[in-house]
């Protein structure tokens, strides 16, 4: 009996460690499924800054978009921002999303900060 209740502590263990399939080794691959993302000066992006109220509710609100840089540099522009223009804002999918019409504003804020934008929409 004893060696019966070894075996299924045995199986157990090694059941929890089995691996069924596995094509490229058995190491932790999930670095490998992270998207590279290409870090530009501010110089070389272009950006577009338009008002928008669609899905909104009726609030306007100013989105720009065509960032290529970090999550980590997006949210210290979007603090710098959202206390220039005294207003709330989230980042979306790569995007600054604040709320309020400050297109004018925002334009010559990033000017002043080396990035090319320009107002898109009408």
């Amino acid at each position: 009996m004893s060696s019966s209740n070894r075996k299924s502590s045995d199986s157990q263990t090694s059941a929890q460690k089995r691996v069924v399939y596995s094509e490229f080794g058995n190491g932790d691959n999930s670095a490998a499924f992270e998207r590279p993302i290409a870090e530009l000066p501010s110089n070389q992006q272009n950006l577009k800054v338009q008002a928008s109220r669609k899905g909104r509710k009726g609030k306007t609100v100013t989105v720009i978009s065509g960032f290529q840089v970090k999550p980590e540099t997006l949210e210290a522009l979007l603090k710098q921002l959202k206390t220039q223009c005294g207003t709330g804002g989230t980042v979306k999918d790569n995007t600054l999303e604040i709320q309020g019409d400050h297109t004018q504003k925002l334009v010559e804020i990033l000017t002043k900060l080396g990035y090319k934008a320009k107002i898109s929409g009408g």
